[in-house]
């Protein structure tokens, strides 16, 4: 019975955090329609990386935060920070320029790239159903952006930077499993977040120089929600997620994150809900789900097609 209460109090958690990271992608684009993103992204992740830095030094929250050597130093530096400041980078781009739930479904394929990241074809069942949910996701992007390879102009733009933030997530990703193997996950996340906050100061600078940054006390509120609810508490449920469940089970929440997105953005910005989003959305859950699913825990450890 405890554990059944544990669990659900764990799914309970990822769902919360889905909820909050909607919340926060709807949030950041109405703060976009005040303040440039490149300053957005830097605010977001630099008092975000701060905030979780002291929570790790004061706290126990987050788990004990770790003496860090030069070397990792300068590994969180280049592949940490830089990897994120550039993913941040196209996602407030994209979300500036298109539909917040289309920025937030090209990002909901980036586990399909991470796993293509992982493993070079081969013949046997796994390789097989890496490929082919990816070809599922691809199908569902491609749904996605096809409607804006004929209008062009600005929507095209947001639909590319959407696109390569996905694969820039999956990026990151693929270098975050790389530095946990030093650190937890919630001192790589507070590490490179700040880390990717300084790599944006000077794009900032000139960016503040020649666009301005007019005060705003709405936006200013809301930036503040996406730093602690999206950025803190949002990561550390997440966090809690992983050190109970499997990275697969854990990561299947990730796919509400476009419904979220979709739900918060239309009820607080007025974006419609489009028919492509649908069908995009149907195509990139099932390869994200085909993917990351373990069939033999479903079916039994005795199950293979092969």
């Amino acid at each position: 019975m405890f554990a059944k209460k544990s669990n659900g109090a764990i799914a309970a958690g990822l769902v919360t955090a889905v909820f909050l990271w909607g919340a926060t992608n709807a949030g950041t684009k109405y703060v976009l329609q005040t303040w440039p993103p490149i300053t957005v992204g830097l605010i977001r992740f630099f008092c975000a990386g701060v905030i979780m830095l002291a929570i790790l030094k004061w706290t126990r929250v987050l788990g004990p935060l770790q003496p860090v050597s030069r070397e990792l130093r300068r590994r969180l530096w280049v592949r940490g920070g830089l990897s994120l400041a550039m993913y941040i980078l196209a996602f407030n781009l994209s979300l500036q320029l298109t539909n917040a739930s289309h920025t937030a479904l090209y990002l909901g394929a980036a586990p399909v790239w991470a796993l293509l990241w992982e493993e070079r074809p081969a013949r046997n069942w796994r390789s097989a159903k890496r490929y082919g949910s990816a070809l599922l996701a691809a199908s569902g992007v491609i749904v996605l952006f096809l409607p804006t390879l004929k209008t062009g102009g600005v929507r095209f733009l947001g639909e590319f930077s959407g696109l390569s933030a996905s694969f820039l997530w999956a990026n990151y990703g693929h270098q975050s499993r790389v530095l946990a193997a030093s650190l937890s996950g919630a001192e790589v996340a507070a590490h490179t977040m700040w880390r990717a906050g300084v790599w944006l100061m000077p794009l900032a600078v000139i960016e503040i120089i020649h666009f301005g940054m007019p005060w705003n006390p709405t936006a200013a509120l809301i930036q503040l929600y996406c730093v602690v609810g999206g950025g803190v508490v949002a990561y550390a449920l997440w966090n809690n997620g992983l050190k109970h469940w499997s990275t697969s089970q854990v990561f299947l929440f990730n796919n509400l994150v476009p419904i979220t997105t979709m739900t918060w953005a239309w009820f607080c910005l007025g974006e419609p809900f489009t028919h492509t989003f649908w069908i995009a959305m149907i195509l990139i859950v099932a390869g994200v789900v085909l993917g990351r699913t373990s069939w033999e825990n479903v079916f039994g450890a005795d199950w293979s097609p092969e």
